[in-house]
């Protein structure tokens, strides 16, 4: 699929060189800076040496005050307290870091997932309905809870009083819970308004901790907890949580709980430490980063709630047994390959059903539905048909006598605000601009369609159907040094709001090592990358998927590329390496 490439603007010239010079940079290192909003030396030292002691006041989140006061009440009453959270990632690890902290101070708690297949998503009637029956006046819901008006009514009837830490966007109405934590509510202040689930969770134990002079570094042990699911929900990595992903990526790389450390062993991951690392059977061995997170760690905690049950997650994340997190992690393991049969069968009817339909493939959107496919991995379906078919898509299934699905979307698309347009044929929906669950009636599924496809229709733009790379600059090869991957090294962690930086190099060539590699199809490029009249580099290259320029490239043409640079480690050797995300024909 050809895709756009777009050149982010140059800023003020004069402005960045002034810049440059200030911080003793190159112009391409400042003007990155720049693209990110730090414009000045207090900024860019922020930046890239992120301190703890930068996080915001808990206490400026509305309601904090609240549920500070009612969590201390029922420690001091003796009450029952129920940490309640939902089944992915972000729901466990928050419920992982709450319930551990507050086990510390209080041993009348236990934890809540409710199943993903009989309850469904958020909270459900048959958890209050455990919470009413086992005694527990409080119960402190996290990453869910936002748009459960009725629930929560349900809950005060019972006199079970709930906190609701979530990250969701609120609907016309906020619950009537004891506390309402979320910093997207209109009436909430909180200067950040992109922390995860779990990052609600860690600023509620920050806001407790503060109350009882516990310095916030005493926090740390949790904030692997947090990384895991900044990085597994996608949310910004900027601000407040590039300070947590930070050091939670530390704690990770050094001295992960041992769930993490179950879920790195029995994927064939080993961290990269002073020991060893050339040893037979590992994948890799090197530092592990965000894209690791999210395509290493994430599914496999994500697997319990698709496949089994979130509770597992959660066990094997506040286990401080490694003999015990061993047992559950090769268990979640199992779950995993489970999880990535179905998703591939699943994702292969999904291609045939769009494939063989006329009217599938003139559509601007998605929405395919089997009422017998896996509930658990409907989402990452429509991730694998968003990036095939590059168009806003909903994938359905039938399950407890509704239609319930997942959507997903391409960037720029706001894919809550079209299914809100929706919103009177459905049971219930939320989530985010690019991702989103949804349950309906099946007599409504017609008109859903229909209304869906056609707000696609009249809103999404021409350029928003075209895949595209945003390109941060434009360099020479002979601007790529050690010194230069050293600072851009520093601009981590990357993920949405600070991706690593995608360059752009023109009329380069193939040194003359172009070859196809690849397990399976043969379909990824691996070069060596100089200039015909220039003695540079070469520079070692990967492009994966690029297999079709092939024979432009081995010809000798010249080409231009946009890429990532970044390092490989081979045989204990370390060097830079060029990951090239697209190729185009030279002018």
């Amino acid at each position: 699929m050809e895709k756009r490439w777009v050149i982010r603007q140059l800023g003020n010239k004069e402005l960045i060189e002034q810049f440059a010079k200030e911080l003793n940079v190159s112009f391409p290192i400042a003007n990155l800076l720049y693209q990110r909003g730090i414009t000045n030396f207090d900024d860019a030292k922020d930046f890239f040496r992120p301190q703890l002691s930068h996080l915001h006041d808990p206490f400026l989140m509305k309601d904090m005050d609240k549920a500070i006061i009612r969590i201390e009440n029922a420690i001091k009453q003796g009450e029952k307290i129920l940490i309640y959270g939902d089944y992915d990632v972000d729901g466990t690890s928050a419920v992982a870091l709450v319930y551990s902290f507050l086990k510390d101070f209080y041993d009348n708690i236990d934890f809540y997932i409710p199943d993903r297949y009989a309850e469904g998503y958020g909270i459900s009637k048959q958890g209050i309905d455990y919470a009413a029956e086992n005694n527990f006046k409080l119960v402190i819901a996290l990453d869910c809870g936002i748009k459960a008006v009725e629930k929560i009514n349900y809950a005060n009837s019972k006199n079970v009083d709930f906190i609701i830490c979530d990250h969701h966007r609120p609907g016309n109405e906020v619950p009537q819970a004891y506390a309402v934590l979320d910093p997207k509510r209109p009436d909430c202040d909180y200067p950040y308004k992109e922390l995860s689930g779990c990052g609600i969770g860690f600023k509620l134990i920050q806001a407790f901790s503060q109350k009882r002079n516990i310095k916030v570094e005493q926090l740390t042990k949790y904030l692997d907890l947090v990384a895991v699911s900044i990085a597994s929900d996608i949310v910004l990595i900027t601000g407040e949580n590039r300070i947590l992903a930070y050091y939670g990526l530390k704690l990770i790389n050094t001295k992960p709980r041992p769930g993490f450390e179950a879920v790195l062993q029995s994927g064939g991951i080993r961290r990269k430490t002073e020991e060893n690392c050339e040893k037979d059977g590992y994948i890799f061995c090197r530092q592990l980063n965000i894209n690791d997170i999210v395509f290493l760690i994430g599914p496999r905690i994500n697997a319990a709630g698709r496949i089994e049950s979130g509770r597992d997650s959660v066990k094997l994340l506040i286990t401080e047994n490694m003999e015990d997190a061993t047992l559950i992690g090769a268990q979640i393991d199992n779950y995993n390959t489970e999880r990535r049969t179905l998703d591939s069968s699943i994702t292969i009817q999904a291609i045939d059903m769009i494939n063989n339909n006329p009217e599938f493939l003139k559509s601007k959107a998605t929405l395919v539905y089997h009422p017998d496919w896996h509930k658990g991995v409907v989402g990452i379906v429509a991730s694998r048909l968003t990036e095939t078919f590059y168009r806003p898509t909903i994938v359905l299934t039938e399950s407890n006598g509704l239609i319930c699905g997942s959507a997903r979307s391409v960037k720029d698309f706001d894919i809550y605000d079209a299914i809100d347009a929706c919103s009177d044929l459905l049971e219930h929906f939320g989530g985010h601009k690019y991702a989103a669950g949804l349950s309906l009636k099946a007599e409504n599924l017609p008109a859903f369609r229909k209304r869906f496809e056609e707000i696609v229709e009249s809103t999404i733009t021409e350029d928003m159907q075209v895949p595209e790379v945003e390109i941060d600059e434009v360099i020479d090869l002979r601007q790529i040094t050690p010194n230069f991957n050293k600072i851009i090294k520093q601009f981590a962690p990357f993920g949405p709001g600070n991706m690593a930086p995608i360059f752009k190099t023109t009329g380069v060539v193939d040194f003359g090592t172009a070859r196809l590699v690849g397990k399976n199809d043969r379909n990824h490029l691996k070069l060596s990358i100089t200039y015909p009249e220039i003695s540079i580099g070469p520079f070692p290259a990967i492009g994966f998927q690029l297999g079709d320029f092939f024979n432009y490239i081995y010809s000798g043409n010249r080409f231009d590329i946009c890429y990532h640079i970044e390092e490989n480690d081979w045989n204990g050797n370390t060097s830079l390496q060029l990951n090239i995300k697209d190729i185009k024909k030279s002018n």
